[in-house]
Parts: C-alpha cells; sequence; structure tokens
C-alpha cells in the first residue's frame, strides 16, 4: 500500500503543481495542517477536495473521549482521476490564453480522505487562508480560495455545504448526488454537475416492476446518499406493488457483529434481488452533473452530439446505460449495456431494456430470475394478505359459491348477477337452471300416475257400490254418505295434480284450496259414518231415541258446516295473503333457481292443516271407543286405522316439509296427499269391495247382523 501511495503522487509532482510540506518548523500551526495537498500559484486559486484515499473504519463514537483524526489507508485511482482532471483543466485554462488573457488560475487541492472531520477542516483552511506554508525562518500563508470543488460523498459535501453558506461561498461538487442538496433553501451556493439521486431512485423502480422484481431486500450505507436515496426508493415504489422485505444499513464502523447480521439476513430472505445504495464498494455511481445557478437555463448539446439540459432545481436530465455484468468466458468480469434510461422522452419511452442481451445464470436469454413473495393467484381465486406480512405476501382463496374472479391476482371475488350463479371454477358466471316439479320429471311422472291411478281406483269403487246400492252391505254402511266420500277422495287424488307444473298464480290459489276443502269434505264423511256406527249401537239400548238426532238432514248439516268453516278459512286466505309463485335461488341450491309457490299467509296455511288435523283426531277418537262393536260390522275399526295411517303421514310430513329443498318440498306434499288418501280409501272400502265383488254370499243381511 505505501509503494502504491507514494507512486502516485510522485505521478502527481510530474504534473507541475508544487508539494507542500514543512523543513524546520519555525511557527507552530494553531489546527491540524491540511491533510495532504496540491499547491499551484495563480491569480485565483480554485480548491479543491477529493478522498485520494480510503478513511480507516470510523468507531461508534461514544462521546467519553476526544474524537481521533481520521487515518489514511488505501487509495482510490477514481479519486485521483478526478483530482488530475482539475488539474489538467486549469492547466488547458491557463495554457489557452484567448480563454483568460493576462489572467492564471491556481488551485489548492486536499486528500480528504474520505471522512466528514478531515473534509470540513480542509475546507475551513481553504477559505480562510489558514497558515499552511512554512519556509525558512518566515511563515507564509496560503490565500484564501473563493469557490471549491468537491466532495465526493454526500454526507461531506452537506456538512461543507452547511459551513460555506454562512460566507457565501460557492461549493461544485463533482459526485455528490444525494437529493436533499437540491434545496436551494438549505443550501444556496451548493452547486453540482451530478443529478438528482430522484431520477435514479426512480430508473431503480422502474427495473424492478419491469422484471417482476415484487420482493426485494435494500441495503444503504450510513450516509446521506444511502439514506436519501432509499428513501426515494421506497417513495418511488409505493402503490407498485413491489415490496421490500428487509432494510439494512452499513454501519461506518464496519463492525464484524453487525456485518455478519447483514449477510445473514440477506441468506435467510427469500428476496433474490438485493438493491443497494452505498458508495463506490458496494454499487458503481454514476455521474452526474449540475451546473452554476446562472447556467440553470442553458440548453446545449456536446461535441458528442449529447443534449444537456436542466431542470427547475438546476439538475440536469438523467440518463442512465443498464449495464449488465457477467464472467466472461475468459472468466473475467465483463459489462454489457443491455438498456438505457432517458428521462428526457418521457415516462412512455424513457426505459428500455433488451432481454435478449442479459446474460442471466443460465446463459444468454436465460429465463428472468422470479423475485415473489407469493406465486400469482389464478382465476377463480382472490389474493387474501397474510397478517402482519406486507402486501406481496399473500394466500389464494377460492372464491365462494355465487361469486367469480376471471384475472389473474384478482383482489375480490366479484358477485354473479340475479338469475346467474358462478361456475365450478369460479370463473365465469353462467344462468340458473330452472326447476319446478313438472310432468316431465321422473318423480312428476310417479306421483301423476300414482294421482291418476288412485282417482281411477276410487271411481271404480264408486261404480261396484253404484251397481251394488241395494244390497245388504251397501245399505248397511250408509250408501249416500260412502258416495260422498268417494267423491270427496277422487278430489283429494286428483288435487295432487295442481302441485305439478311451473307454478302459476291460478295454480298456487287451486291447489290449495282444493286440497283444504276436498280433505275436509273426506273427513267429515267419515266423522258422519264413524259417530252414526257410534250411535246406532247406543240406541239399541232399552228407552233411547238419539237416533233422531242423527238422521240423515242431521248428516248432510253437519258435513256441509265442516266444510263451510274450511271454506271460510280459505277464502280469508286468498284475500288477505294469497299464495303466489316464487323463486329460491342460492344458498344450497347452488346454480338453481325453483320456482315454488309461497303460502302467502303462514297462519292461514296452519289454520287449513290444523283444521284437517283436529277432524283427523276426532274421528280416530270416536273410532277408537267404537273398536268393540260386532266383528262383522265393525266399520270403526277399519276408520281407527285409516286414521292412523293418516294422522302418521302428516305427522312426519310437517319435518319432511321443512327439511326437503327446491322442488322435493312440492313433492313431499304431493306424496303426503296421496299416502293419506290411499290409506283412507283401502283402509275403509277395501274389506267392502272384497265381499262385494269377491264373497257375495256374506253380503246379507243376517251375516251383517252376526255376532
Amino acid at each position: 500500500v505505501m509503494a502504491v501511495d507514494a507512486w502516485l503522487w510522485a505521478l502527481g509532482l510530474m504534473t507541475g503543481p508544487v508539494w507542500v510540506h514543512s523543513v524546520g518548523l519555525v511557527c507552530t500551526l494553531q489546527t491540524r495542517p491540511i491533510s495532504g495537498s496540491l499547491y499551484k500559484e495563480g491569480h485565483v486559486i480554485i480548491g479543491g477536495l477529493f478522498p485520494v484515499h480510503f478513511g480507516a473504519p470510523e468507531p461508534d463514537q461514544m462521546f467519553t473521549q476526544r474524537v481521533q483524526e481520521a487515518h489514511c489507508q488505501g487509495a482510490d485511482l477514481r479519486s485521483y482521476g478526478w483530482l488530475q482532471t482539475m488539474i489538467f483543466t486549469v492547466e488547458e485554462i491557463n495554457r489557452n490564453s484567448s480563454l483568460l488573457p493576462n489572467f492564471t488560475l491556481g488551485y489548492l487541492a486536499a486528500d480528504t480522505c474520505l471522512a466528514e472531520s478531515s473534509t470540513l477542516s480542509a475546507a475551513l483552511a481553504m477559505v480562510t487562508g489558514q497558515v499552511e506554508m512554512v519556509s525558512g525562518e518566515q511563515c507564509t500563508m496560503a490565500p484564501n480560495v473563493p469557490i471549491i470543488i468537491g466532495d465526493a460523498r454526500s454526507s461531506a459535501s452537506i456538512v461543507v455545504a452547511d459551513t460555506l453558506g454562512v460566507f457565501d461561498i460557492p461549493m461544485v461538487s463533482y459526485f455528490a448526488s444525494c437529493a436533499c442538496l437540491s434545496d436551494r433553501a438549505k443550501y444556496p451556493t451548493f452547486l453540482r454537475t451530478v443529478p438528482s439521486d430522484a431520477f435514479q431512485a426512480k430508473a431503480m423502480a422502474r427495473l424492478l416492476h419491469l422484471m417482476g422484481w415484487t420482493w426485494v431486500g435494500v441495503i444503504s450505507g450510513d450516509d446521506a446518499y444511502g439514506k436519501s436515496g432509499v428513501q426515494l426508493l421506497l417513495q418511488e415504489l409505493q402503490g407498485s406493488g413491489v415490496c421490500i422485505d428487509y432494510l439494512e444499513i452499513i454501519p461506518k464502523s464496519f463492525a464484524p457483529n453487525r456485518m455478519r447480521r447483514i449477510v445473514e439476513r440477506i441468506q435467510s430472505s427469500k428476496a433474490l434481488v438485493v438493491v443497494t445504495f452505498a458508495i463506490s464498494p458496494d454499487m458503481e455511481i454514476l455521474l452526474k452533473e449540475v451546473l452554476l445557478h446562472y447556467l440553470k437555463a442553458v440548453k446545449f448539446t456536446t461535441p458528442v452530439g449529447e443534449q444537456v439540459h436542466f431542470d427547475e432545481n438546476g439538475d440536469p436530465a438523467a440518463s442512465y446505460d443498464i449495464i449488465n455484468w457477467h464472467e466472461g468466458a475468459d472468466g473475467k468480469v465483463e459489462f454489457l449495456q443491455v438498456g438505457h434510461f432517458d428521462a428526457v422522452k418521457g415516462p412512455e419511452r424513457d426505459f428500455q431494456l433488451d432481454l435478449g442481451k442479459v446474460f442471466w445464470g443460465g446463459g444468454w436469454g436465460g429465463m428472468v430470475p422470479v423475485s415473489v413473495c407469493s406465486e400469482s393467484c389464478p382465476p377463480g381465486t382472490r389474493k387474501a394478505v397474510q397478517k402482519g406480512r406486507p402486501v406481496c405476501c399473500y394466500d389464494c382463496i377460492p372464491c365462494a359459491s355465487g361469486e367469480i374472479s376471471n384475472a389473474t391476482d384478482s383482489t375480490e371475488c366479484t358477485k354473479c348477477p340475479e338469475r346467474f350463479w358462478s361456475n365450478t371454477e369460479r370463473t365465469e358466471c353462467i344462468p340458473m337452471i330452472v326447476e319446478f316439479l313438472s310432468f316431465q320429471d321422473n318423480m312428476g311422472i310417479i306421483l301423476s300416475v300414482l294421482s291418476a291411478a288412485g282417482a281411477a281406483l276410487t271411481i271404480t269403487v264408486l261404480a261396484a257400490f253404484f251397481h251394488h246400492r241395494d244390497t245388504p252391505l251397501v245399505r248397511a254402511n250408509n250408501s249416500e254418505l260412502s258416495f260422498l266420500l268417494l267423491l270427496s277422495l277422487s278430489l283429494c287424488f286428483l288435487c295432487a295434480l295442481a302441485f305439478i307444473g311451473r307454478p302459476a298464480p291460478w295454480s298456487c290459489m287451486l291447489r290449495h284450496t282444493l286440497f283444504g276443502i276436498s280433505f275436509v269434505v273426506c273427513l267429515a264423511c267419515v266423522l258422519s259414518k264413524t259417530v252414526v256406527v257410534l250411535v246406532a249401537f247406543r240406541a239399541t239400548l232399552p228407552g233411547s231415541n238419539v237416533m233422531r238426532y242423527f238422521g240423515p238432514v242431521q248428516q248432510r248439516a253437519g258435513i256441509f258446516l265442516c266444510t263451510l268453516i274450511q271454506v271460510g278459512i280459505c277464502v280469508l286466505w286468498l284475500v288477505l295473503a294469497p299464495p303466489l309463485p316464487t323463486e329460491s335461488a342460492g344458498g344450497e341450491l347452488g346454480a338453481r333457481v325453483v320456482l315454488l309457490c309461497a303460502v302467502g299467509s303462514v297462519a292461514g296455511f296452519s289454520l287449513v292443516l290444523g283444521y284437517i288435523g283436529l277432524l283427523a283426531a276426532i274421528c280416530f277418537l270416536l273410532a277408537f271407543f267404537a273398536r268393540k262393536l260386532p266383528d262383522n260390522f265393525n266399520e270403526a275399526k277399519f276408520i281407527t286405522f285409516s286414521m292412523l295411517i293418516f294422522c302418521a303421514v302428516w305427522i312426519t310430513f310437517v319435518p319432511a316439509y321443512v327439511s326437503s329443498p327446491g322442488k322435493y318440498t312440492v313433492a313431499v306434499e304431493v306424496f303426503a296427499i296421496l299416502a293419506s288418501s290411499y290409506g283412507l280409501l283401502l283402509c275403509i272400502f277395501a274389506p267392502k269391495c272384497y265381499i262385494i265383488l269377491l264373497r257375495p254370499d256374506k253380503n246379507t243381511k243376517k251375516n251383517m247382523m252376526a255376532k
């Protein structure tokens, strides 16, 4: 390292400047001298601050002891090149007599050693004319400088600009790019020849978005450049879909434990892309350019055809080359320009990138690395951000039934419109299937056949009874009530057909009223027959004349009265809240629209069923009391069986009706009607038809009166 340092400074001496050193100290300096300086006389002296050497790692300041002077170590060839550039420029200006005739420029350059403290010390020494030159027995002063070129670091430039602003001394930086230095109210005398970091952050944000890197890490230096650059980058990334997994700051002291922690954080992260805002050891900083205040409005083209102009802050337009680093065939690192960012061209054309030129891990034109926290959510799902994690980390939740998402990475599912439902994949809405108990359904066909067969069987029994109406069996069973009962039973069978087919207002009102009235007529006839049988055998007692109160006229009146009550209930039901067609969709029905007849008034429907249940219960009790009548004429026994079946059917009907989905509710109701009707028909009339048709020898008065 010492050999390199000696060579660098020897090369500097050959360019003509005078190396200032002390020979036999006579004067005692009150402050630290400028750390390594190059001086050339002239009418006007230009100051220069260049970090030719790297500074030693600064320890964490605990403010328990005096701050030690920064030590220089290592050499920065790039900074040395900047120094030589200033020297060369001054020499060229002085050599060209047409630029500054009879006037020469000088310079006083200092090595800042990449430390804020030495940078500020050198700057103050330059502008105050501090005693620096010691010659023989006389102390002389280096003339103060009216302007300073430097420093390279943003943090050092901020410290110096804060101080020089008090003296109104301009400062032109060649590499300090912090956006905070664009604040003319705070730094009125600071100028620079590089653009602000705001453009660099914008270019980085565009690069991340273009490459699809939504899950990245950020590393910054513990200086103004790093902190300001990260802040600008975070502002650019807001709302872009790019998330930061971690943000680590490289300490100035380079403490081993803290450096290890940063490395471990990078290795443990899922992010494969790391964005850095740091000095040259971490990433190559692109040069930027700022002109003096009076040149802000100037626009010109350089000899190489580059257009130069400035924004309202005096910063030149940003232009960056996108460089791809990769290892060449000879094992050396190669640099290939694969794209370009030019802020002058506007947001639509400012970024150009040729992915075919990029050399990835797999070679030329290889697959772009994927750096995401969670994979994309396919159509039919939505993104749900994981609790406590950034928005880039999410779970893919399937859309609920009746909702869809037809795009990748949907944040929410859209509910299907009315009469539409989601398909199995939850990617599109399809029309719902209209469903009702129709005559074309297998179930509808079966119920229709059972209904027609029941009605036909009832009419057949009626015809048989009418044909044998003069026989003892038919006469003994009150033929008039039997005929009315059979007619009402045929209506009970036929009313089941009103429940099948597409619901309409007339069919909804007809099915419930016909069902209620026909069953009441049927039960009223059964009740009348039961009462007549019970009273007929009680009237055989001596002195009993009770039969005169239960003659044919009274029986007809009783049936009419029972039916009239049900008719009144049905009329009120139809007037106040009639049953009407309705649609049931969603929920357990899924993609089906079920057409049903809403009962309208629950109270009306309950009264109709309740009245039927009341008559059935009375019939059952009376028939049960008459069960010990003569065996050959025990019609009450058959009525008891029929009422048991009737009550059992309608008791089980209620839970089955409530729990059945869709059109099956109607099927359950039709089944209950048919089952109870078949129960009445078979239990009451099957034994009589057996005697009438198959055993006519028992159809005698003697046999009817036998015990």
